[in-house]
């Protein structure tokens, strides 16, 4: 402690209340941030409001329990693995009902491989026949395997109705602004998770971001900048945004796949030349681009590519119907949609 600080001074040396170059530096350093915020020389970082923030928890939350799902569904495969049952190997999903009814059985304590092969669902690709030989193990499969599986279900039961809750309660916070939610929604490789997602990170309607081009440098989802004597040394994407970059990622991948898109063919334009990773973060670009356009000016999205076959445009457009209304929102298909 020096000479003139407080009985409880916490200051190390040298104390900024007794003087000293340190002290003196910090205060010029202030006043020049002063001087360059009031002359708006300086850009704000962007704090959301209390009313985004818990949107953002929500959506973010939500994430962290879907991965604990797909953790949770890992370990499972690699139990029955362990366990020498192959039924991964027979069913698409082994989280579909076929699949539980038969691991809820194994865990109860089921030994017959008929028995449980009995449960799977008729319009299973896979022959009973097949199933009996991949759940052939059951029949002396030690009881920890069978506690094990049966702890693995009712964990995933549990996240699964934690995810169904925080869905629920983010419908329900959107709902003043599901119109914002349904014309994000249809934007090929984007759904109403990702539409919620977008909107907990920029705002319904963008508002923050004067410009798409601000919106894509915030987000990190455009090229960098470090130039020096008129030679660009490095074009790696600045960062930004973790959570948008990554739901821009995840629609990019799926927007490349949808037939018929606009995407679909600048992905196979660009991709012989660019290779895979950057031309996903093209696609990345004119995404971060598109949903500001439709949050920011509230048009909706129009297909530039070749025409989409009537009966896929039909099932797509009931399958995000019935999303909505599972989520609580009020919809009513056009009758003659354009």
């Amino acid at each position: 402690m020096q000479a003139g600080c407080p009985e409880h001074c916490i200051w190390h040396k040298p104390c900024p209340i007794a003087g000293g170059a340190d002290a003196r530096k910090t205060s010029e350093t202030r006043n020049g941030l002063v001087k360059r915020l009031v002359s708006q020389e300086l850009v704000l970082s962007f704090v959301p409001d209390t009313e985004q923030r818990m949107w953002r928890t929500l959506t973010r939350t939500r994430y962290q329990r879907t991965r604990d799902k797909v953790r949770l569904q890992n370990q499972l495969e690699a139990l029955l693995e362990e366990a020498h049952i192959k039924l991964s190997s027979l069913v698409s999903d082994l989280l579909g009902a076929s699949a539980r009814r038969m691991l809820k059985a194994l865990a109860e304590g089921e030994t017959d491989p008929a028995a449980l092969a009995a449960l799977a669902d008729q319009r299973l690709r896979a022959t009973p026949a097949q199933l009996q030989d991949a759940l052939g193990a059951c029949t002396e499969l030690n009881p920890v395997y069978r506690r094990l599986v049966k702890m693995t279900l009712e964990g995933l039961q549990f996240v699964e109705q934690q995810i169904g809750q925080l869905d629920q309660e983010m419908a329900s916070l959107l709902r003043q602004h599901q119109d914002a939610v349904e014309r994000l929604a249809v934007v090929p490789g984007l759904g109403v998770d990702s539409a919620q997602q977008i909107i907990a990170e920029v705002g319904a309607k963008a508002a923050t971001f004067p410009s798409a081009e601000k919106l894509s440098s915030w987000v990190g989802a455009c090229p960098g900048e470090e130039e020096s004597a008129g030679v660009n040394r490095s074009r790696h994407s600045p960062k930004g945004n973790r959570q948008m970059r990554r739901v821009l990622n995840q629609a990019a991948n799926a927007a490349v796949k949808h037939k018929g898109s606009i995407f679909e063919i600048v992905y196979r334009r660009l991709v012989p030349r660019l290779g895979h990773n950057k031309t996903i973060g093209v696609i990345a670009h004119r995404l971060c681009h598109l949903i500001w356009i439709i949050l920011h000016k509230g048009v909706r999205y129009e297909e530039r590519g070749p025409a989409v076959s009537e009966k896929s445009r039909q099932r797509r457009t009931a399958r995000m119907v019935r999303t909505l209304r599972i989520l609580g929102y009020r919809v009513e298909p056009l009758a003659n949609p354009t």
